[in-house]
């Protein structure tokens, strides 16, 4: 660590020599409307390239050379505000920007500026707001955007239905999902038929693939981060939506005009109270339903403090009468301070508490027992960005986290004829540092590089065991506390472009991520009952250097969008398991487990039209996925269960009226690899299937259209709008397989067949959406 404050110090230092003896300007960029900082608006010095984008919180700070500037500020979706400024002096300039009605409201998944796909140094990266994705069809009618993600180029579908996601061949936990920087662990309800994440309390979201900025770590494929909505600081508003599944609302207003904001929304599905129509008295006290509450408030207390506490909890519940009861949920919850020391430097202080439980509760004649897990987080950041001019800015700052695992333990009541199996907890702190300098040296090449250093310690008290070949136990130690191992890594980031012309440039990226959190499972749906541990005496971080290298090219004033990226990962310290594996309320837990490496490579085309009255997408993924341990496939390299050839979207919208937006979607991806049987024998009369090459065989091949139409009314009350979503899950009613399984057949037991469980036909939606 006291190298790393030698490497920032000699790097702030040079920054600020490099630094011209300029004005600076600073401020915040916000809707006029309600008073919501805008993300990656644009503030440019009329007729130059000189330009900014606000930061997370809506701050800018941009160097002027002229007191007598003439400013243009931007937002997708909003008026452009052309405005003189007399700066002879460094100052704050706060603008606001008018919705505009003439911005088509379909335009999806987008950038900020319309060309920054082209200019910036980022590669990798796609940036969207709920709004722009309202129009997209999903499953039950419920916008998503975990569902929407999937769509894009190098992101793999979890599955029918699953909320799951693999990004460049990598494993679903190895995604970081922040909502307002708090880590969400369990990003779907009903076991991934929807995610946690209510449309309406969502802003912003960003998601990066590759090129991952130095200011986020703990996983090694990608980071969505997600933004809350602050609140309406002008007036109360209320919207929401009554669909056939579930309902939502939302409530915002200020609490101080123009200073302070609430936020509140929840929803909840209702599908339990059909249920209470069942004659049969078991059915009809049986539960299946999920919510979820999202809840912000901020106040800014003068132009250089501002203080957010916002925070999330979310649970499902199911049951079957008094024999069985499955309920899981997440709770977050942050504190934040932004406090602007003078017009170059930003400051963002958080303290964040995350926790993911679930309980499984069964109890019948012969059982009666509990299975309980808890996995928590406490984690202190401080985030800084130097604006030292228009060519250079310094991200930096400190990363304190602790995470404490409670793997599942069974409590045994009464006469059960289960034991009692308790688990010791394990825990562990990371302690991180990074540094982040974006330089633009010239006018045709810009980057990005920087390094993170990470410190995860291993914590007691708790009993360690070591294992043979085999995976046996053949020692213990013993630990009261203190730390009781040091994992130090050093992660190295850098991406570059190199602008050929203002429509098109070539950009290259390199990153190493550190991982210390470890997801086991054995499915690629993960399930709620998953297992997570930490790093320890016997499993290492896992780690990945990844590069890439894309084309990115606009066509006809930015109308058209076209990239292509190669790229190349290696995977180290990778985890799998024994044949046959028990991973449930096991102390010897890690000894179930393999480790070995793995590689992805690919190629990423994606083409988007976001003018006009028809827009939308094509995007497709060529890709493979590997994965080799010593102990599985005779050491060979075997297909991820991930892994998939070829993945292809195509996403439509067409404004068809000023009423009526029609959308559709057409999936079509290789099926998963999977592991089938080779061949069967007789063991005391029944009937074992053997198992030869790991994941060597595959899932039917998967494709699906979805189809979408909105109806907007005419606005005749300025204060109410309402519209309705139709949509069509699974147009053509394709049975797509969720499980394969083998049985004997009933007229011949010496044939072995396999059988198909498709989850989902067509499934219609309508939805009622309001606001005011």
């Amino acid at each position: 660590m006291p190298y790393f404050l030698i490497i920032l110090a000699s790097l702030f230092s040079s920054v600020s020599l490099i630094a011209q003896d300029k004005t600076t300007i600073s401020g915040y960029v916000r809707d006029a409307a309600s008073g919501e900082v805008l993300i990656g608006a644009v503030v440019q010095i009329k007729d130059t390239q000189n330009a900014t984008s606000t930061n997370s919180y809506g701050y800018y700070a941009l160097q002027i050379s002229d007191p007598n500037t003439e400013l243009i500020v931007s937002f997708v979706g909003y008026q452009f505000l052309e405005q003189t400024i007399n700066a002879s002096e460094n100052k704050r300039y706060n603008f606001e920007l008018i919705s505009s009605d003439n911005q088509l409201e379909e335009v999806v998944v987008s950038v900020k500026k319309q060309n920054d796909n082209v200019t910036k140094a980022q590669m990798g990266a796609f940036n969207f707001t709920m709004e722009e994705v309202k129009n997209i069809p999903v499953v039950f009618g419920e916008r998503d955007i975990l569902k929407t993600i999937q769509l894009l180029p190098g992101i793999g579908k979890g599955g029918e239905g699953s909320s799951n996601f693999y990004v460049r061949g990598g494993g679903a936990d190895q995604n970081l999902i922040l909502l307002d920087e708090a880590t969400v662990y369990n990003a779907a309800h009903l076991l991934g038929f929807f995610s946690t994440f209510n449309s309406d309390a969502i802003k912003d979201v960003e998601l990066y693939k590759g090129g991952i900025p130095a200011q986020y770590g703990g996983r090694i494929s990608s980071v969505m981060d997600i933004n809350m909505v602050d609140g309406n600081n002008k007036k109360f508003a209320a919207e929401g939506g009554l669909g056939l599944i579930a309902s939502r609302l939302k409530l915002e207003g200020p609490i101080v005009r123009d200073k302070g904001s609430f936020m509140v929304s929840g929803r909840r599905t209702y599908a339990d109270l059909f249920l209470k129509l069942s004659n049969d008295e078991t059915v009809n006290q049986s539960k299946l339903y999920f919510y979820d509450l999202n809840a912000k408030v901020n106040y800014r207390f003068n132009d250089k403090n501002t203080l957010y506490a916002s925070g999330y909890f979310g649970k499902d519940d199911l049951g079957y009468g008094d024999l069985f009861s499955f309920d899981w949920g997440n709770a977050t919850a942050t504190v934040r301070w932004n406090h602007i020391f003078n017009e170059k430097l930003f400051s963002n202080t958080s303290l964040i508490y995350s926790d993911f439980t679930y309980n499984v509760n069964v109890s019948n004649d012969e059982s009666d027992f509990t299975i309980a897990s808890k996995i928590e987080n406490f984690n202190l950041k401080e985030d800084l960005s130097y604006y030292a001019d228009n060519k250079n800015t310094l991200r930096f700052g400190l990363n304190l986290l602790r995470q404490k695992i409670s793997p599942a333990s069974l409590s045994a009541r009464g006469e059960s004829a289960v034991n009692s199996i308790d688990i010791e907890s394990r825990s562990g702190v990371e302690a991180a540092a990074y540094i982040s300098h974006e330089w633009k040296p010239s006018s045709w090449l810009s980057m990005i590089y920087g390094l993170r250093a990470t410190d995860f310690m291993v914590q007691g008290p708790g009993t360690f065991y070591n294992y043979d070949e085999e995976g046996d136990p053949v020692g213990e130690q013993s630990f009261d506390g203190g730390v009781i191992k040091h994992y130090f890594n050093l992660e190295p980031r850098l991406s570059l472009s190199a602008i050929l012309s203002q429509e098109h440039s070539v950009k290259a990226s390199y990153n190493r991520i550190v991982q210390n959190l470890h997801q086991l499972t054995n499915t690629t749906s993960s399930l709620p009952t998953d297992q997570y541990v930490v790093s320890s005496i016997n499993i290492k971080p896992q780690y990945a250097d990844q590069a890439a290298l894309g084309y990115f090219r606009n066509f006809n004033n930015n109308a058209y969008e076209f990239s292509m990226e190669a790229y190349y990962k290696y995977m180290g310290n990778q985890i799998d398991f024994r044949n046959g594996a028990d991973l449930q309320a096991n102390i010897y837990l890690e000894g179930e487990l393999l480790y070995g490496i793995g590689r992805s490579y690919g190629l990423e085309w994606y083409l988007r039209k976001s003018k006009g009255k028809l827009n939308g997408w094509i995007s497709y993924t060529l890709a493979k996925s590997e994965r080799q341990f010593e102990q599985i496939n005779d050491g060979e390299w075997f297909n991820a269960r991930q892994d998939r050839t070829h993945d292809i979207s195509i996403v439509g919208m067409y404004e068809l009226s000023k009423k009526w937006s029609l959308g559709a979607t057409f999936l079509y991806y290789t099926g998963n690899a999977i592991t089938f049987p080779s061949g069967k024998y007789q063991v005391d009369g029944r009937t074992l299937f053997y198992y030869t090459e790991r994941n060597g065989y595959r899932m039917p091949d998967y494709h699906r259209l979805d189809l979408s139409a909105t109806y907007e009314p005419r606005k005749e009350n300025k204060r109410f709008h309402s519209s309705w979503s139709f949509g069509l899950y699974n147009a053509y009613n394709r049975r797509n397989a969720y499980i394969i399984d083998f049985r004997e057949n009933e007229q011949n037991a010496n044939v072995t067949e396999a059988y198909k469980v498709a989850l989902f036909g067509i499934i219609p939606s309508v939805t009622w959406n309001f606001k005011f």
